[in-house]
């Protein structure tokens, strides 16, 4: 069964357990679509409403982008969990030769590399939507104004999680390069995301 499968009761229970998964990763992901979900909801309670007529397609818009990007934060839940199982798989291979030890070595940088990426692309895509949600706070049903702050608060936790995850995997990594360039990447999100 998937993590996004559980019920919200049953994906806190296995979080609270001494398993190491759902963890932080796949928490920022959750973390991730219940922001989106708040401004969903605030678009679906301005839509329909006269006062805000002349915002309806803004809002109708704004409400497909945050149930598009909530769908893909729920799958981010899943793509977490595997991507540290095969570090935790790579981790685990034998290393009785010297032949062994080199593969290890090659298999646990390669799974650390996709453990890495996958948290970066969380953290990139819900800092895509800060911009959104800001503008769904302004124009949207006043009365789901708090719902909304929520969402975005939300939105920068799970950004900052996820950048977390990502900083951790580097330390392990030992392509200079990569970890130059993902580590910009992290800089120039963090420093925007306030």
């Amino acid at each position: 069964m998937k993590l996004q499968d559980l019920t919200l009761k049953e994906f806190l229970e296995k979080t609270a357990s001494n398993e190491p998964l759902p963890g932080g990763g796949c928490s920022s992901a959750l973390i991730a679509a219940i922001a989106a979900a708040l401004i969903e909801m605030v678009a679906n309670l301005t839509i329909g409403r006269k006062k805000y007529a002349d915002v309806e397609e803004r809002m109708k818009c704004i409400a497909k982008i945050m149930s598009d990007n909530r769908a893909h934060f729920m799958n981010d839940i899943d793509r977490d969990a595997v991507a540290y199982r095969l570090v935790m798989d790579a981790y685990s291979l034998p290393k009785n030769s010297e032949e062994e030890i080199l593969l290890r070595k090659k298999k646990i940088q390669h799974a650390t590399r996709i453990a890495s990426i996958v948290p970066m692309e969380l953290a990139q895509r819900a800092f895509s939507l800060l911009d959104i949600m800001d503008e769904a706070l302004q124009i949207g049903n006043v009365n789901a104004f708090t719902d909304g702050k929520v969402g975005l608060l939300a939105c920068r936790l799970a950004i900052k999680g996820a950048l977390l995850n990502v900083r951790t995997n580097l330390e392990s990594i030992e392509d200079k390069e990569f970890v130059a360039y993902m580590t910009e990447i992290c800089m120039h999100i963090e420093s925007k995301t306030i």
